[in-house]
């Protein structure tokens, strides 16, 4: 009876295993077709895909500057919403992003001098938040791929100070 009983209780978490882990219930056309729905269902999805890891580096490495609502800080950080400077040239905001930036720029008609420090190391990293970026904060900006950046040269970061 307990082999048995063990037997049917193996046999149910296998099945609910199974279905519930993408078994095969729906055709793979379907399936695509759910994942292509939401505010990104425009981009191809490799593009689709990176948004997450763009979100996160927004919110963790950006928001100070540029704010939650990506309208920066009058004067002082150029907004990314709406930004006509941002949407001109999508492999310079993968650079800047990548390497930051001392040059003065003009957003949206205002200068801002400003210098950006550096928030990634990875080109992989530049492009999923410049692509976020591009499809938040009322941008439909659409996307950079990294082979439209596969020029854009990372720059070397001067060593952290030594400490004692």
């Amino acid at each position: 009876m307990k082999k048995t009983a063990l037997f049917l209780i193996s046999l149910f978490a296998i099945t609910f295993f199974i279905t519930s882990c993408g078994g095969g219930s729906q055709p793979a056309a379907e399936q695509t077709a759910v994942k292509a729905t939401g505010p990104y269902a425009s981009l191809p999805a490799d593009v689709q895909a990176m948004m997450p890891r763009g979100e996160e580096i927004y919110k963790t490495k950006c928001t100070v500057c540029h704010q939650v609502t990506g309208l920066g800080i009058e004067n002082v950080f150029p907004p990314l919403a709406k930004a006509d400077y941002l949407l001109a040239d999508k492999p310079r905001a993968v650079a800047q992003t990548l390497n930051g930036s001392k040059l003065e720029m003009t957003v949206n008609g205002k200068k801002y001098t400003q210098e950006m420090v550096p928030q990634v190391e990875t080109k992989e990293d530049a492009v999923a938040v410049i692509n976020y970026v591009l499809n938040n904060f009322g941008n439909s900006g659409g996307f950079v791929t990294l082979a439209e950046v596969k020029d854009v040269v990372i720059k070397p970061r001067a060593a952290a100070p030594a400490t004692k």
